[in-house]
């Protein structure tokens, strides 16, 4: 190690001055003075000059090069235009309102198209509200993008895609998509015959709900999985639960968008439940409200997966009325929508070959719809 030789040594009166600026503070010894200092203290250097902690805030601008003022101002640009932000809302709003209608192919390629390009925004530089915003775009569209996997049956996907957004809502600290997300798990296991799986799921989103509409959705949907476990006291506190939700919500400017929940989407989770309990009289006049509030003053058919399922509760209500003529028809007229949800369209219809078999186990007719079923599991 290379020292300093006797010849370099500072003067005396260069030495007084140097100690006199030491113990003011105004500088510190270097590394060969410092530890010569605290040897003739008898003390080691590190307790004797402790080294100083760095300022952060004056770390990361020194580090960057920047100033406090332009620091924050680079904070507060962004690469996206409030137009653009504006553009993708339009969007979202425009494919989740589709929702209803739309070829579920197309649907799904565009909606997976938008979900790429939006997430690619967060590669770029946003300030901290479009940061939060774009993850919160991504979420709707991707909870679309997930609804559309399982209407195809694309199980696996769809539940990779409910988790991926349930994972933006939680990122944006958005309760309502956190809540859609918890709402498709409790469908999901609905559909698939987990009833008690659907009611933990409802269970698990409730405390980070509180009164919003996906509440609503979620509480229909405990309803019908205790409808189908047969306890009508929790069918009907579910459903009083729904209903009071929807009493304190402001009537929505958009009632085709698949999340949010219409006045009108009740009697549609009511007519499941009356089906399944046998009032069948509540349950027709529910299905018949259905049709009506589904059908457009021309005839056109705006939600026709509500549509298919009114004809499902009309084929069972009919069955057991001893109308297999009917019920048939009204069986077939649900299984030729175009549009359909394939995993809640099979259930329903599932159950409606149950309630055939049961009174018309050898019909021929009965027979048919089975054949039919078969038909469309396969397709």
């Amino acid at each position: 190690m290379r020292t300093k030789s006797s010849h370099n040594l500072p003067t005396d009166s260069t030495l007084l001055r140097n100690w006199r600026r030491w113990e003011s503070g105004e500088s510190r010894p270097d590394d060969f003075y410092a530890p010569i200092i605290a040897a003739a203290f008898d003390t080691v250097t590190a307790a004797f000059f402790p080294k100083s902690r760095p300022n952060r805030d004056d770390e990361m601008l020194s580090a960057t090069g920047m100033d406090t003022l332009e620091f924050i101002g680079r904070l507060r640009m962004s690469d996206v235009s409030h137009a653009t932000l504006d553009a993708i809302r339009i969007t979202a709003d425009r494919l989740c309102s589709e929702y209803p209608c739309t070829d579920p192919h197309e649907l799904h390629a565009e909606g997976s198209a938008w979900l790429r390009r939006i997430t690619s925004l967060l590669d770029g530089r946003l300030t901290l509200a479009q940061h939060r915003e774009v993850l919160v775009l991504a979420g709707w569209v991707a909870l679309l993008v997930g609804c559309v996997d399982y209407d195809l049956g694309w199980r696996t996907a769809a539940e990779a895609t409910r988790r991926a957004a349930l994972s933006l809502g939680q990122e944006a600290e958005h309760a309502e998509i956190i809540g859609w997300g918890m709402e498709m798990a409790a469908w999901f296991a609905l559909t698939q015959g987990n009833y008690r799986g659907a009611i933990d799921a409802v269970q698990a989103a409730c405390p980070s709900i509180g009164n919003l509409g996906v509440g609503v959705q979620l509480s229909a949907q405990r309803a019908k999985a205790w409808a189908r476990i047969g306890d009508r006291r929790e069918v009907e506190t579910a459903l009083a639960q729904g209903r009071s939700i929807l009493d304190n919500l402001q009537h929505p400017t958009n009632l085709d968008n698949h999340f949010v929940v219409d006045p009108q989407k009740f009697d549609f989770y009511a007519m499941d439940c009356c089906r399944v309990a046998g009032d069948d009289r509540l349950a027709e006049s529910y299905a018949r409200q259905v049709l009506r509030n589904s059908t457009a003053p021309d005839g056109t058919i705006r939600k026709p997966m509500r549509v298919s399922e009114a004809h499902l509760t009309l084929a069972v209500v009919a069955v057991r009325d001893g109308d297999l003529e009917l019920a048939v028809d009204e069986a077939m007229r649900a299984l030729a929508g175009k549009r359909r949800s394939l995993p809640s369209l099979m259930w329903i219809a599932g159950e409606t070959a149950r309630e055939m078999i049961e009174r018309f186990p050898g019909d021929p007719r009965t027979r048919s719809y089975l054949e039919q079923l078969r038909a469309l599991a396969a397709s």
